[in-house]
């Protein structure tokens, strides 16, 4: 029994690791094709792709569990706004007046002390003094990337008026992380995203019309729906499958501090796709971040 709760820990780890991973591709993306493709409007065929590609798997489900959907309209509601509507478009806006470093680390950093307060507040997840040590080390850890390893740059640390955005995306989706956890009983993980992805959709549909009509006609290349493919089938469908299922097993809380391997995840492949560079600083960031998760976790793994 012992083992099998063990293993069930390391999976949950496991899937939370390789949902970084592939998010951390999203602000790569992000930086190739904003200039190319306005936010809405990125965002609104990300969730068309993702929410056509999940009907197919998901329509039996949807159909034998439609009366438990309707019952709990406000919650799907309130999770579709918060994870598919509001999250990511907030992100992109954001990607318009901040810099790509400000993107990344802001709202990994504030997303998970926004989750874990969330979790404590509504779902009554304990705070013990080992997880508030870890997440103040990630934060460091995280900070000392944001400063580029000097310590003279916090005198000269400001913020636009996009990092206000990316925070707002950072809470919507804390308050997704706490929402996920409290998943209606009778309602299976695939039909559950493809409810929130349709439903956040349509809710983006008519700022999309909005933003269409302001701006001009998209000039579609393989690159533009190379990314949008990866944001539909990677970021959104992949991601949220295996996300959801870690919060299921290691709580929304501590699954949320996983979200501090995204912008380590982002440098590296900035470093291998973008070319640029990666040095001692990145490394020592990513060192002080993963002391961090360790100690925040290190009662859950003691007691696997």
């Amino acid at each position: 029994m012992q083992q099998e709760q063990q293993k069930g820990i390391y999976a949950g780890v496991a899937l939370a690791i390789l949902a970084a991973i592939i998010w951390s591709g999203n602000f790569i993306v992000a930086r190739l094709v904003i200039n190319n493709v306005p936010p809405v409007t990125l965002a609104f065929f990300r969730w068309t792709t993702a929410s056509l590609i999940i009907f197919p798997f998901a329509y039996k489900q949807f159909v034998a569990e439609r009366k438990v959907v309707v019952k709990h309209w406000l919650y799907f509601t309130a999770a579709a706004v918060s994870g598919v509507t509001l999250f990511n478009t907030f992100v992109y806006l954001g990607a318009h007046y901040t810099t790509a470093t400000n993107l990344a680390l802001i709202g990994t950093t504030s997303s998970p002390i926004m989750a874990i307060i969330l979790a404590r507040i509504f779902l009554k997840e304990k705070i013990g003094l080992l997880k508030i040590v870890g997440v103040a080390i990630c934060v460091t850890g995280v900070l000392f990337l944001l400063i580029r390893g000097n310590f003279k740059n916090l005198l000269h640390l400001h913020f636009e008026n996009g990092d206000l955005l990316v925070l707002a995306g950072a809470f919507c989706f804390a308050v997704y992380n706490v929402l996920a956890r409290k998943k209606p009983t009778g309602v299976s993980p695939i039909n559950f995203l493809f409810i929130i992805f349709s439903m956040g959709t349509l809710m983006l549909l008519p700022f999309y019309l909005l933003e269409t009509s302001e701006k001009s006609a998209i000039t579609w290349n393989k690159e533009i729906l190379i990314s949008i493919l990866y944001l539909g089938v990677g970021g959104s469908v992949i991601c949220f499958l295996i996300w959801n299922s870690a919060i299921k097993i290691l709580g929304a809380g501590r699954t949320a501090l996983f979200g501090n391997l995204i912008p380590i995840f982002s440098s590296i492949e900035a470093a291998l796709l973008l070319h640029e560079k990666f040095t001692l600083m990145h490394a020592i960031g990513i060192l002080i971040i993963f002391i961090g998760i360790i100690t925040a976790n290190f009662n859950l793994f003691k007691k696997a």
